[in-house]
């Protein structure tokens, strides 16, 4: 299934130059199973490489198994691109434990010589059954400067229309964006389900979004010592509006950071929410895997 990625460009490389290093060693299993709600397989793969060392031929199956091996057995394979979304559309019709979402990310957008074009083809891949979520889309004004924002935002407004269309979940990416997210949500009318990934604001902005209904999944950012905003965010943040994912191969959980991340870090991460909301363990896997199965289920 590989062989149908696009070479990584020159700054993956570089990326995955800074994170050189082997994957980190499995944490202790979870005592529920849940979900990584946001990873890129072939990201991760091209940059990192094979998860637990499985075999190369089969380098998504690797990924699953080892996983699973400690409690996270669904993974929710995530889209960027044209090519990356119809890859994990075809990943996960093969694969029983991934299911995939489709999108041009917020940073892609204003590079495209023809949005349009590229977001006919999104909308043909949200039509499949094994599609349960459109995304990542949303707002970046970190890394896109003002000239770009326009492009960035008719798409965001695209992909929640064709989030609406079909039923879906909207995956958003906010990255210094919090009130023009906010807003084009509200213009726009939100769809019934609306996740966002790599939670990045504090408890006031935290607050806002669970009033409106959505979903605010954290990532092993939650786990590092400068982000006392973020789990104070997390720990007003009701359990059954909480998800949890890697964006592998990034955001690696301490005490790890630095190093390739992977769906089977993902305990890490859910012992630190437990931490910080102060739920049990035990209850807060239930609760993370019943608002996975709600959200993008049944697997």
């Amino acid at each position: 299934m590989l062989a149908a990625m696009s070479e990584p460009t020159q700054t993956r490389k570089q990326r995955a130059a800074r994170r050189a290093g082997e994957f980190p060693p499995a944490p202790e299993a979870l005592p529920r199973p849940v979900l990584d709600s946001h990873t890129h397989l072939d990201i991760t793969v091209s940059e990192a490489g094979v998860p637990g060392g499985g075999p190369a031929d089969d380098p998504v199956a690797a990924a699953v198994e080892v996983a699973a091996a400690v409690g996270v057995d669904r993974l929710v394979q995530v889209g960027v691109d044209v090519g990356s979304s119809r890859w994990g559309a075809d990943v996960a019709e093969k694969y029983p434990a991934v299911l995939a979402t489709v999108a041009l990310h917020p940073n892609e957008a204003p590079r495209l010589a023809d949005l349009d074009s590229a977001l006919r083809e999104i909308e043909a891949l949200a039509a499949r059954d094994r599609v349960r979520g459109i995304g990542e889309t949303g707002m970046d004004f970190f890394r896109t400067a003002d000239e770009g924002r326009a492009a960035q935002e008719e798409s965001f407004r695209a992909h929640i229309a064709i989030a609406k269309r079909y039923g879906k979940a909207l995956v958003v990416h906010d990255r210094d964006a919090h009130a023009d997210v906010l807003r084009i949500l509200d213009d726009e009318g939100a769809p019934d389900t609306v996740v966002l990934h790599c939670f990045s604001g504090d408890a006031d902005f935290a607050r806002e979004c669970v009033r409106r209904g959505y979903l605010l999944s954290f990532a092993g950012t939650v786990t590092f010592g400068s982000a006392g905003a973020l789990r104070e965010a997390a720990a007003v943040t009701p359990v059954d509006q909480i998800l949890v994912e890697t964006d592998a191969p990034y955001l690696t959980p301490m005490p790890h950071r630095g190093r390739p991340n992977a769906s089977y870090l993902i305990p890490l991460t859910v012992r630190s929410l437990a931490a910080t909301t102060g739920a049990d363990l035990d209850e807060l896997c239930a609760a993370i895997s019943a608002t996975g199965d709600r959200v993008f289920g049944p697997w």
